[in-house]
């Protein structure tokens, strides 16, 4: 074996173990990518729910946060109530978090429903929350709830026979998630997801919510504010709730995901706008989403390793 033979083995050698330790280092660094110093809770929307007979709400999300270092949690509060109903379930259960980890704060994340239910907890209990992001929130009403209000009046037939209607697909949401013990007022939360509703909310709880459709106020009372949602209704063809997103979203007249307009969402520092509708967002419906845009589980990382570097 000649010297030069030798001399090209050693060099393959350093070259190979080089590249093992590079690996090594990238799947270190993946390991810390999403943790953050205070735990993640993940808050969900109307109709929503944790996990739905084992299939999560944000599909694939907590795993993917976790897996990198994040302690999360996903909260269940009721599937149809109003924002301060749910707020203050969600509040319990991060004081319950907070004993059971020894952590100082959170950081809240809510899609929908679940954005001003976030803010509800930031506006009453701020020590406790380090940050609170809105995908896709309702932070100025949805007009798909000012026509459903507009539709059924107050005390009216059609409004009574919606609720009864509302309440039994709930009864079945909850015997898949475990929350059948928690409070449904499907009236309410159309009350609190109306214009009108969520602006008297913005009266209460002004924090982060801007005075136009660009950025609000991203730091206020020592509690960070982000969002970012989506502004394509129809994105999948496979995907059986398209076909009502893209129904729902002519009722706008401006940019929107089919169920909350662009400008609604935003909320503190806006972190971008992706084509994707209001299932998407979450990773819905099982994955089918817009595979040209933003993979929304991600985004979420991305969000995650934000805020580990926010040391949040």
């Amino acid at each position: 074996m000649t010297a030069k033979y030798l001399m090209q083995l050693r060099r393959l050698g350093g070259l190979l173990l080089a590249c093992l330790c590079l690996a090594g280092g990238a799947a270190h660094a993946a390991q810390g990518y999403t943790q953050t110093r205070h735990p993640i809770v993940l808050v969900h929307g109307l109709f929503g729910f944790d996990q739905l007979f084992g299939v999560d709400y944000f599909y694939g999300i907590p795993s993917a946060l976790s897996r990198d270092g994040a302690r999360v949690f996903v909260a269940q509060v009721s599937a149809a109530e109003s924002t301060e109903v749910r707020g203050e379930q969600l509040l319990a259960q991060v004081k319950n978090i907070l004993a059971l980890t020894g952590a100082a704060k959170v950081n809240l994340i809510g899609h929908s429903h679940g954005g001003p239910t976030a803010r509800y907890v930031a506006g009453v209990a701020p020590a406790l929350v380090a940050s609170v992001t809105s995908v896709a929130g309702v932070n100025k009403g949805s007009r798909v709830a000012d026509a459903l209000r507009g539709t059924l009046p107050p005390g009216s037939v059609g409004e009574a026979v919606a609720s009864g209607a509302i309440k039994a697909f709930v009864a079945l949401i909850n015997l898949g998630s475990g929350g059948t013990g928690l409070p449904q007022t499907p009236v309410a939360a159309l009350n609190s997801l109306t214009t009108a509703g969520s602006l008297d909310f913005n009266r209460r709880f002004p924090q982060g919510v801007p005075a136009g459709c660009g950025d609000g106020p991203d730091l206020v009372g020592g509690v960070r504010y982000y969002s970012w949602t989506g502004n394509q209704p129809v994105t999948n063809p496979l995907d059986v709730s398209d076909g009502p997103l893209g129904i729902l979203s002519l009722v706008f007249g401006e940019a929107n995901d089919g169920l909350v307009s662009v400008c609604s969402s935003r909320l503190g520092k806006t972190l971008g706008t992706y084509g994707q509708n209001h299932l998407d967002e979450v990773n819905q419906m099982l994955g089918l989403r817009n595979w040209f845009a933003a993979d929304p589980v991600t985004l979420f990382r991305q969000h995650a390793n934000r805020l580990r570097q926010q040391g949040l």
